[in-house]
């Protein structure tokens, strides 16, 4: 797996969530301007899960299994937008604390399948 896109993903994922945090401290809910930056760590997720697939299909292993690594890029694929679609059921500052979570989560997922791969 690329290093350096599960680096760039896992440091905009974290972007997020300090931005999002810093929103909901200042109790403000998500606005236009965070669901530009959730597309952004989105489109990231999508570009890793496309290159995980295209590895696979060129043969190459990951070391602890297809399935689990599979598993770990489709939920670092949704993990953004479903904290999205929740953050705009709860229009308060708890939707920010809601994309903040869903921005450390995937930091942790991409720490996971930099593991998973064998990194």
């Amino acid at each position: 797996m690329l290093d350096a896109l599960t680096l760039v993903t896992g440091v905009a994922a974290l972007l997020l969530a300090a931005w999002c945090g810093w929103a909901a401290y200042r109790d403000q809910p998500t606005k236009d301007w965070h669901f530009i930056g959730m597309a952004a760590v989105t489109l990231l997720s999508l570009i890793q899960l496309v290159v995980g697939i295209v590895l696979l299909a060129q043969g190459e292993k990951p070391e602890q299994g297809t399935t689990i690594f599979v598993a770990y890029l489709l939920g670092a694929f949704a993990c953004v937008p479903a904290a999205g679609l929740m953050s705009l059921a709860e229009r308060t500052r708890w939707g920010s604390v809601t994309v903040a979570a869903g921005g450390v989560v995937l930091a942790v997922l991409e720490v996971r399948l930099h593991d998973i791969w064998g990194g």
